[in-house]
Parts: structure tokens; C-alpha cells; sequence
């Protein structure tokens, strides 16, 4: 069986960012719910139990806390352009 995905230990500053993220609520709805999986990881919770909290599927759960571990804070950011594409 496979080790349970987990995030890395948070830094002092990591941590303050991401509790200040999901106190204030407000912003891109995508970064507020990374920043949730990475705060409910770093407390311990198991993958199902984080995708119920954030109503996400368990693969969705894994690849943003495999993506915190790599990229750091610069993984909450939307990677996308948008829109219709360009000609």
C-alpha cells in the first residue's frame, strides 16, 4: 500500500499566510480552497476526509497537496489564461 499523501512541515510564515488566506474568505475561490486542503493536510486530516471538507474529488485533494510540496505558496495561483483562445 502506498504512503498517505501529506503535506510538508508548514513554515512559521507558510502557516500565518494560509490561516490569514482562509480567515478573510475573500479573493479567487481557487486559492481559498487550496489553501484549504494544505491547512486541513498540515493538521493531520487524511485525503477523503479533506475532499469531503472542501466537496473535491480525492485526486483533485492529492495533486494540490503534491503540487504545495513542490511550488510552495505559488501553487494556491490559478494557472490558467481564460477566455477564448486567441487566433
Amino acid at each position: 500500500m502506498a504512503e498517505p499523501v501529506r503535506v510538508r512541515r508548514l513554515s512559521d510564515q507558510e502557516g500565518q499566510r494560509l490561516q490569514r488566506l482562509v480567515r478573510r474568505g475573500t479573493g479567487s475561490v481557487v486559492r481559498l480552497r487550496r489553501a484549504m486542503v494544505v491547512l486541513a493536510s498540515a493538521g493531520g486530516n487524511s485525503v477523503p476526509v479533506i475532499a469531503r471538507l472542501v466537496q473535491a474529488d480525492e485526486d483533485s485533494v492529492r495533486q494540490v497537496i503534491h503540487r504545495f510540496n513542490e511550488m510552495g505558496m505559488a501553487s494556491l495561483d490559478p494557472q490558467w489564461a481564460g477566455g477564448r483562445p486567441r487566433r
